[in-house]
């Protein structure tokens, strides 16, 4: 009899807690102004929630309509969290934001509490079911909603059910056939909030991002902070914690990043600009990301919004994302309109042509993000439309003739039923980034990497272990070799660094990349002023020259002759020009001398071998060694000992075949310091040995 006492009590209770409770009166005598405000609330989100479910119907953008909406149905929620209405709501919201897996709970929710929901409720729990993976059951709930929904709302919905039943067919075979790689999320630079748009150079290693996390700013009326734009640098195969890039790139107001340049020297953004976004570029110099500047004219940047935008590799076309006339987001492109010389900058100053509609890439539904891989034969793109598995799905499309050719989607687990976009691929085509709002995540749009791991290879079949078997008996084992390479594409990226040959010090200088057949240049950029990096990817079939220019300095030419289909290869390299300019004085920091001596230390040699190269290398070349002290003694003594110094430094000169009409030695003591001398620091950098170059 105890024992059944408790069973019943157990049902009781499971029963009291999935009972509905409706906002009335009656329900909550003893908190009439609670009940005040969450009616309130509730109708004020409904407002929200209708414009936000009539835009999706029409295949529209709802624009931040449910995450308004839910900004009331929570405060109504935390009255009272058991009516099936309001669950059914919140859920509703949800499927339509980042946090997609919100809505599942919310939505079997107001199925406990009412076994007899409206049939609308029908359309909703089915997305929940498919993002959940139980495809089955899914359509189950959207064939239920077709039969006995509300004529007028099924009508509505018609093509969006029809839609989503095929997104769970397309995503059960998806699931059968599996791509071959690693989803991993990048857990370094992720957090509850949003990150998207992963865009990355050529070689992989500086990833740029956006994202709304908490960043000192106030936040706004939905209580979210403000898109910022963020880096981070791959070191030892993890990405360091992200940075805020800071002003002036970001502001007050949000700023979305679209595409980095496959260098990393410049990136395209948008941001608002009187009520809607447009297009602007920001350029590093140095270490300092500059205010953006209006990178297109108004037959782009028109009175629509224009966001996502990326480079293309010959730098001629832009390619962003800007609403259709009579749907939702389509991918458009434009091109410069002129070429000075058949050389141009791509500047805010050059005219761009009017916006074009990408052919065979655009649907009646969102497309969201657009990247073209550095072969520039390959786009990547997001979208609602095709044959998508679940929200928006990450397309590639090839280039035939300069035509985009029909998609193809990408395969599952790349693709989800959740939304995955901002696809960014490395030159090698080994690695991507992507963003995501998949289940399991830190929290909204994630980052995650995807590793690609190319075929199987065929099975090894009798293989013998004779060291766990005898000779007699050997164990045979079949097995599939996991296959670790991929196919590559046909690039070569060069990198490195172009510096000063003598002093190592980074040089900001011009990049000229030339098609040798046609003698013309097809793209130009600089090396980093702070680092004196550069990075470029070049497509296989041509003959190119590179040509590296500085005022001051001797020209320095590369060439790369790269045969149409040749395999991926990555040239690391510093390129080191030659300091001519008259009058430039360059110290020899390690050119060491006897305490008190002129006597050259064999610690020199590697320094002064590399002035002899250099001065073998530029035959005109004429330089004057100077010798200088601190003013630690006499001047007479100093200048004496500086003079003798520099003297040594011609006769070592002149030993290694340099003629001694070349050269000239000067000491000059303690006349021309270049720190304070009140310092041991200071001595010490006066201590030194350069040269002037006096003729070229």
């Amino acid at each position: 009899m105890k024992y059944l006492s408790i069973i019943l009590l157990f049902v009781a209770v499971a029963s009291a807690s999935a009972q509905n409770i409706e906002f009335k009166a009656a329900n909550f005598k003893e908190d009439k102004e609670g009940l005040k405000t969450a009616l309130e609330a509730i109708k004020k989100s409904d407002e929200f929630l209708e414009i936000g479910n009539e835009a999706v119907a029409l295949i529209k953008n709802p624009g931040d309509n449910f995450k308004q909406a839910l900004i009331g149905y929570k405060v109504a929620f935390d009255f009272n969290p058991d009516n099936d209405m309001l669950n059914l709501k919140i859920g509703n919201c949800y499927l339509y934001t980042t946090q997609k897996e919100k809505a599942i709970k919310y939505l079997k929710r107001a199925g406990e509490l009412n076994s007899e929901m409206d049939p609308d409720y029908h359309f909703y729990l089915g997305q929940a079911l498919a993002l959940e993976g139980d495809f089955d059951k899914a359509l189950d709930e959207f064939k239920i909603f077709k039969a006995e929904g509300k004529s007028k709302f099924v009508e509505q919905l018609k093509k969006l059910t029809s839609k989503y039943m095929k997104q769970c067919k397309y995503a059960m075979e998806a699931i059968k056939k599996p791509e071959r790689v690693w989803i991993d999320n990048v857990a370094s630079i992720n957090s509850p909030a949003d990150e998207e748009c992963p865009s990355i150079t050529v070689d992989g290693e500086t990833m740029i991002f956006n994202s709304n996390r908490k960043n000192g700013h106030e936040v706004n009326e939905l209580g979210e902070y403000d898109m910022d734009i963020y880096s981070t640098e791959l070191n030892n195969h993890q990405w360091s914690k992200a940075k805020n890039l800071g002003a002036p790139l970001n502001t007050k107001q949000s700023e979305g990043i679209g595409g980095l340049a496959y260098d990393g020297q410049r990136m395209l953004i948008h941001k608002m600009t009187d009520g809607n976004t447009d297009i602007y570029e920001s350029e590093l110099n140095g270490v300092t990301w500059e205010a953006p500047i209006v990178k297109m004219a108004k037959n782009v940047n028109n009175d629509k919004n224009q966001a996502y935008a990326c480079y293309e590799p010959n730098d001629i076309k832009v390619y962003y994302v800007q609403p259709a006339t009579s749907r939702g987001n389509d991918i458009f492109f434009s091109g410069i309109m002129i070429k000075e010389s058949e050389q141009w900058n791509v500047t805010h100053t050059i005219p761009w042509g009017k916006g074009q509609n990408v052919v065979n890439v655009n649907t009646k539904y969102d497309e969201k993000s657009v990247y073209i891989h550095p072969d520039g034969e390959t786009m990547y793109f997001s979208s609602q439309g095709h044959n998508s598995i679940g929200g928006y799905d990450i397309f590639m499309s090839k280039k035939e003739l300069g035509q985009w050719k029909v998609p193809v989607r990408l395969g599952f687990p790349i693709n989800t039923q959740y939304d995955d976009i901002f696809f960014a691929g490395t030159a090698s085509g080994k690695y991507a980034y992507i963003a995501s709002n998949r289940a399991g995540g830190k929290g909204g749009m994630d980052i995650y990497k995807v590793t690609f791991i190319g075929p199987k290879k065929p099975p090894l079949i009798d293989t013998e272990d004779l060291l766990l078997a005898s000779i007699a008996k050997p164990v045979k084992d079949d097995f599939v070799a996991e296959a670790v390479k991929v196919e590559q594409k046909s690039l070569t990226v060069f990198k490195g660094r172009v510096i000063d040959e003598l002093t190592r010090e980074p040089i900001e200088a011009d990049i000229d990349i030339v098609d040798n057949k046609k003698g013309i240049v097809i793209s130009r950029l600089k090396s980093n002023s702070a680092s004196g990096k550069f990075l470029m990817s070049l497509p296989s079939g041509k003959n190119y020259g590179i040509a590296v220019k500085k005022d001051g300095y001797l020209f320095h030419s590369e060439n790369f002759n790269l045969p149409a289909n040749s395999d991926f290869s990555l040239v690391n390299k510093d390129i080191e020009l030659k300091n001519i300019k008259i009058g430039s004085k360059i110290a020899l920091r390690n050119v060491f001398f006897a305490s008190g001596k002129a006597v050259i230390t064999a610690e020199s040699n590697a320094e002064l071998d590399r002035l002899v190269k250099f001065m073998k290398s530029v035959p005109a070349l004429k330089i004057e060694l100077g010798g200088h002290t601190d003013n630690v003694g006499s001047v007479a003594s100093n200048t004496s000992l500086s003079e003798k110094r520099a003297q040594a430094v011609v006769k070592y000169l002149v030993g290694k075949g340099i003629g001694a009409d070349r050269l000239s030695a000067k000491g000059y003591g303690p006349s021309a310091p270049v720190e304070t001398n009140a310092t041991d620091e200071g001595r010490q950098a006066n201590r030194r040995t350069e040269f002037m170059i006096t003729a070229n």
